[in-house]
């Protein structure tokens, strides 16, 4: 009988022990499941996102705590054990400094991955085609970049070390700072960093143009004339027209006659109801080409890929002059005479 009585002893301590473990590790499961969870159990929406800022250098231990207490992890206990364990998968990796938008609803492994891997907050700024360098400078100000004085000093540098195609001689970057819509880092980025990603992007889709064509135009004389195209053309399909009508003045000597370039010289902007006076368009200055035969000294503006491509394969035409509407297209002519009378036509046009 005593022998029956151990043995159900032992059956049952044989029971208990396995059925405890497993309550133990189902209990670790169930709170590794809890712990490692989202916060909230909706679906994510943009008004439940968190940005958080990461400074260098942050202990992962602190980026945990500093997680908890936004309320978006549950557990910074489970964040170190994470974070001691991907530390052992990736042993060159590690927590990315910046700042973060972060979702409550996202799990903490999702978060950590975010966050490992740097995908930082970004914001995205657009430089349309035919901005010079002060407009450009003035629009990353009032966008909260940096100050303007910043942006126009960086663009004086010329950086030909990291890009020697740059042309010698250049006393800034006007033309090449290619136009574009680019995605950054929410923050930190310098007017130097900036520069340099728009001259990336200038080496990478307006350099190669350049360079597969058959042209007897420097680099500088090529992206001068497009910055030029890209002021006069309104119309897109007007584009190859103006180019071939600056090719041909420029073959026969004639000066350009091009008002932007009067413009960008003096630093003014003419409209409809404020043209260019005779007074301003006979003002000495380099840029001015009614005076100057041939091109200015640099280009006045960021030439888009079309005028860059139209002044590489100018429209053949016998046009020398052109006059714009106040519909943004242009009455083109072949002598001095038919120019004349597309003016006044024009003009009279206007004041009717």
């Amino acid at each position: 009988m005593a022998q029956d009585s151990r043995w159900v002893r032992w059956l049952f301590l044989g029971l208990l022990v396995p059925a405890a473990a497993g309550l133990a590790a189902w209990q670790g499961w169930a709170w590794w499941s809890w712990a490692t969870g989202s916060v909230k159990d909706s679906e994510p929406t943009a008004d439940q996102t968190v940005q958080i800022q990461i400074p260098p250098g942050t202990p992962g231990q602190q980026i945990g705590e500093d997680l908890e207490a936004a309320g978006l992890i549950r557990s910074a206990v489970a964040w170190k054990l994470w974070s001691r364990w991907q530390a052992q998968q990736s042993p060159g990796g590690g927590f990315q400094a910046g700042t973060y938008a972060l979702a409550p609803t996202s799990s903490m492994t999702d978060i950590a991955n975010t966050i490992w891997t740097g995908q930082v907050l970004q914001t995205s700024f657009t430089i349309p085609e035919g901005w010079n360098r002060r407009q450009m400078a003035d629009y990353f100000e009032q966008q909260g970049f940096f100050p303007a004085a910043e942006f126009l000093a960086a663009t004086e540098q010329i950086p030909r070390p990291q890009y020697p195609w740059l042309p010698n001689g250049i006393p800034h970057l006007e033309g090449f700072l290619f136009p574009d819509t680019y995605q950054l880092p929410a923050e930190g980025m310098t007017a130097e960093q900036v520069r340099d990603i728009m001259l990336n992007q200038f080496e990478a889709i307006a350099l190669p143009l350049y360079q597969q064509a058959s042209t007897d135009l420097s680099l500088l004389d090529w992206v001068t004339l497009s910055s030029i195209v890209e002021k006069e053309a309104v119309v897109s399909e007007e584009r190859g027209v103006i180019a071939g009508v600056f090719t041909n003045r420029l073959q026969q000597n004639i000066p350009l006659g091009a008002d932007p370039t009067v413009e960008y010289g003096l630093g003014i902007t003419q409209t409809p109801e404020q043209p260019l006076t005779w007074e301003q368009v006979e003002t000495p200055s380099p840029y001015n080409t009614y005076i100057n035969p041939g091109l200015p000294p640099t280009p006045i503006a960021s030439p888009g890929q079309a005028s860059l491509a139209a002044a590489l394969a100018p429209e053949a035409t016998d046009y020398l002059f052109f006059v714009a509407r106040y519909d943004g297209t242009h009455v083109f002519s072949r002598t001095l005479n038919e120019h004349e009378a597309a003016k006044n036509s024009i003009r009279e046009t206007f004041n009717n």
